[in-house]
């Protein structure tokens, strides 16, 4: 049994933040394309769901995040469920979870 508090984490053995962002720098699945606001537009390349198709869900994003899309104006939900929409379907392009 352990001591309290003592965790059996190897510290010495994680990788150092710059390994792990060279990491996801390299993961090809996390790749943004170069014209991805094209794919974002509502209505391209699919049309934006009707509201019998969507379900309110609460959420946390980075605040960054949330204000990137409200700073571009009316439609910014649409344009992150546009995102989020186009990032499942390039998934499902290549063979992930469906």
């Amino acid at each position: 049994m352990q001591a309290a508090g003592l965790g059996r984490t190897n510290w010495s053995r994680d990788d150092t933040y710059e390994e792990i962002e060279a990491q996801i720098a390299a993961d090809p699945d996390l790749a943004v394309p170069a014209n991805w606001e094209e794919t974002v537009r509502p209505g391209f390349p699919f049309p934006l769901p009707s509201r019998e198709n969507k379900r309110q869900v609460t959420v946390r994003y980075d605040a960054e995040v949330v204000d990137f899309f409200k700073n571009q104006g009316r439609g910014w939900q649409s344009r992150m469920n546009a995102v989020l929409r186009a990032f499942v379907e390039s998934q499902r392009g290549n063979g992930g979870p469906r």
